[in-house]
């Protein structure tokens, strides 16, 4: 969005800040931390270190991994933020590397970084809180990324996971989205374009993912989503469930057509806080 000034959410939101943090040397990412709307009063006026000691007060934390256009700013994040604030929970929403006000490059590694930065921020101040990662769109990829690497190379698991319009990988993504429809039928396709994908080391492999996590993990997705078509997520769920232990553990919502929300819309349900609840 234009015109908008990333330092100053209180604009946008109420009970929200907007603070920096290097996630590794030279790279410094913005975030705004909305707190539980039940703390909004409270909040009036405070700086960062009440909204860091906030952090400890027993509600969940979300970690939100937005997708692939724009900033923390954009309407359906901002709409995010206040249905999930209204419903008591924490929300860091971060703009990864080369991304709104943060600086550095966007990579798929750096991506991971930043958002293992921004969990051992959020841990360190949280006390016995839980931290859930929240992926929409392309954030869903860098969600189960993030998860599995916390997992496989420190034997911590996030205490959830949840999955907003996911694809299995971004292969199969771009082999979907809208944009690419007119060039499916041209001979080097899959080269030029899908190959293309895996030579700037871009992956996002949440189907290979979901298969090493044990954390709860819900999905949700639209039946009206014309950027990530429901049956990759359905394909990403079934995936999952296969592969857990705890079958109970791995949610599949789907929202009906007749709903208008398609790719961007779920948080505009007013439903959605009891859902994941």
């Amino acid at each position: 969005p234009f015109f908008v000034d990333l330092q100053r959410p209180e604009l946008l939101l109420n009970n929200t800040i907007n603070l920096y943090l290097t996630t590794e040397p030279g790279i410094t990412v913005g975030i705004w931390h909305t707190v539980p709307g039940s703390r909004g009063a409270e909040a009036q006026g405070k700086d960062q270190r009440w909204y860091e000691e906030a952090l400890a007060d027993a509600h969940p934390v979300i970690i939100y991994l937005h997708g692939n256009g724009g900033t923390r700013a954009a309407s359906h994040r901002v709409q995010f933020l206040k249905t999930m604030g209204a419903a008591d929970f924490h929300i860091l929403a971060l703009d990864y590397r080369g991304y709104g006000d943060s600086s550095g490059y966007p990579l798929e590694s750096g991506f991971t970084t930043d958002v293992l930065a921004l969990y051992d921020w959020a841990k360190a101040r949280s006390g016995n809180s839980s931290i859930l990662f929240w992926g929409h769109s392309l954030g869903t990829g860098i969600a189960t990324n993030a998860a599995r690497k916390l997992q496989e190379e420190r034997g911590v698991q996030v205490d959830a996971v949840v999955l907003e319009s996911p694809y299995t990988n971004i292969r199969e993504a771009a082999a979907h989205i809208p944009v690419t429809k007119i060039y499916r039928q041209f001979p080097g396709f899959g080269y030029l374009i899908l190959d293309s994908l895996a030579l700037g080391n871009m992956f996002f492999p949440s189907d290979e993912n979901v298969k090493v996590l044990s954390c709860p993990l819900l999905i949700l997705h639209t039946e009206d989503d014309e950027v990530v078509p429901l049956h990759l997520g359905r394909k990403l769920f079934e995936t999952a469930r296969s592969a857990y232990k705890d079958k109970s553990k791995v949610k599949f919502i789907t929202f009906p057509k007749n709903l208008g929300l398609g790719h961007d819309y779920i948080s505009f349900n007013p439903e959605l806080p009891t859902l994941v609840k």
